[in-house]
């Protein structure tokens, strides 16, 4: 029960973070990101913080995907009358800086696994920089050097993004 809380907790954040644009429950999204764990065959988690990054990062393909169906659908996907007032300004640029976050930490996790699961653990769980360094076994020093590293990259594969 003390999991399905974490988790729970995570799913707000990740929906909070999308500043209401969504329709998702916390609880859809936990359920969901669940569902699509439960089918991977040979996944295991040597601990749980791994788990809790595995998950946010569940969490996190979701909504990109609910987010990116619901744009297709605005954009002729399905029939929709719409005010002259929406706010797809606000949505677009919400979708593509998620996007781009998101597209930074596979690249991550390709070249640096590691520091791809921090960033999870801090961003995307709000695990503290010493919860972190306690769970892993390491100086929070350490954490917070690997931090440095993990911003720096995202950074720039953000800003490579943006200049393409």
């Amino acid at each position: 029960m003390e999991l399905y809380a974490e988790l729970h907790r995570v799913a707000r954040r990740e929906l909070a973070r999308s500043s209401g644009q969504l329709t998702l429950s916390p609880t859809t999204l936990l359920h969901e990101a669940y569902l699509s764990i439960s089918v991977r065959e040979g996944t295991a988690f040597a601990d749980r913080p791994q788990f809790l990054a595995y998950a946010a990062k569940a969490m996190r393909g979701l909504i990109i995907d609910h987010v990116r169906n619901r744009r297709a659908q605005k954009r002729g996907g399905l029939f929709e009358i719409t005010s002259i007032e929406t706010n797809d300004g606000l949505v677009s640029s919400g979708i593509r800086e998620l996007t781009q976050l998101s597209d930074g930490l596979d690249e991550l996790a390709k070249a640096e696994p590691a520091l791809a699961e921090l960033v999870d653990l801090k961003f995307f769980c709000g695990f503290a920089f010493t919860e972190i360094a306690i769970m892993r076994g390491v100086s929070e020093r350490t954490i917070l050097r690997q931090w440095e590293k993990a911003r720096i990259f995202l950074h720039r594969s953000i800003r490579a993004d943006l200049s393409v």
